[in-house]
């Protein structure tokens, strides 16, 4: 049972990172990018090759891996979105994101192959460590720590409060002389970034495989969904929560039972509190 709730724990952490992605993405562009979970995808790839395939140590993987997911924020940002909101269609984002996502799974399937692949250890530990293995906590860690850095980020730096005056006011902030495209390009870079430590941190839970980033999309969405859209405490208490419930559900009922779970607490949080867990309503005046 204890290493049932820690699988949940670790797995819903990973749920939380991609939600905080979404936020990331969503604050400066008001987009929910669906390709949140692939940048994830690709930091567990792209580690997973450049120390196996490369032969690159931790610490030379780590840095190239965070610059990758990076710059697949900033192309995601530039490709699928920019020219998307200076059309004027408020929804084509959807189509977008979603084809440059399918795009990039399927030529990692091409590239690294259709079949999952372990994940080299990070930090030297045995085996036999059990629940206590680093492929539990350093999700659990790399989720908490990455909340407590973005409350910090957006309440105690000057970049932050940028960031916050562009997702609040867009029009107001270009009015003050902030470059509010330059302000999203450089939080979807971020959001890459933070999505592809997600990966390299939690590929020994998840192993190297192209199909992840669709999963990842749709349960860190779920995720954000119950937590609550714009809250990263929130993302983080829905990620952990839907983790929680997927284990024990697939520990009690099965693993075929685990997608109607989490289907389940998405209807359940809709139902009862349509913002989300931390979520606010919005007023509208009429």
């Amino acid at each position: 049972m204890f290493n049932t709730l820690v699988t949940g724990l670790a797995t819903g952490a990973l749920y939380a990172i991609v939600a905080m992605v979404f936020n990331m993405m969503y604050s400066t562009s008001k987009v929910l990018s669906l390709t949140a979970g692939h940048v994830a995808m690709l930091g567990g790839v792209f580690g997973a090759w450049m120390i196996t395939g490369l032969g690159f140590p931790v610490w030379v993987a780590f840095p190239l891996t965070l610059l990758i997911g990076g710059a697949f924020g900033l192309l995601s940002e530039l490709v699928a979105i920019r020219r998307v909101l200076a059309s004027g269609n408020e929804h084509l984002w959807v189509l977008s994101t979603l084809a440059l996502g399918t795009v990039v799974q399927h030529l990692m399937a091409l590239w690294w192959g259709t079949e999952p692949k372990p994940f080299p250890r990070l930090i030297p530990q045995d085996f036999s460590a059990g629940p206590w293995d680093q492929k539990y906590w350093l999700p659990i860690a790399l989720a908490a720590l990455s909340a407590a850095g973005l409350a910090f980020f957006y309440r105690r730096t000057m970049l932050g409060r940028v960031f916050t005056a562009v997702a609040e006011d867009p029009f107001a902030a270009r009015a003050q002389g902030i470059a509010v495209e330059r302000i999203r390009a450089m939080s979807f870079a971020m959001a890459g970034m933070l999505g592809a430590m997600a990966g390299f941190f939690a590929g020994q839970l998840t192993f190297a495989f192209f199909a992840l980033g669709m999963w990842l999309t749709l349960s860190g969405f779920i995720a954000l969904a119950a937590g609550g859209l714009g809250s990263n405490a929130g993302a983080l208490v829905g990620g952990l929560l839907l983790g929680l419930l997927g284990a024990f559900s697939t520990h009690f009922f099965g693993a075929e039972q685990q997608q109607t779970v989490s289907v389940g607490l998405l209807l359940l949080v809709l139902l009862v509190k349509p913002a989300g867990l931390f979520g606010k309503g919005t007023v509208r005046h009429v």
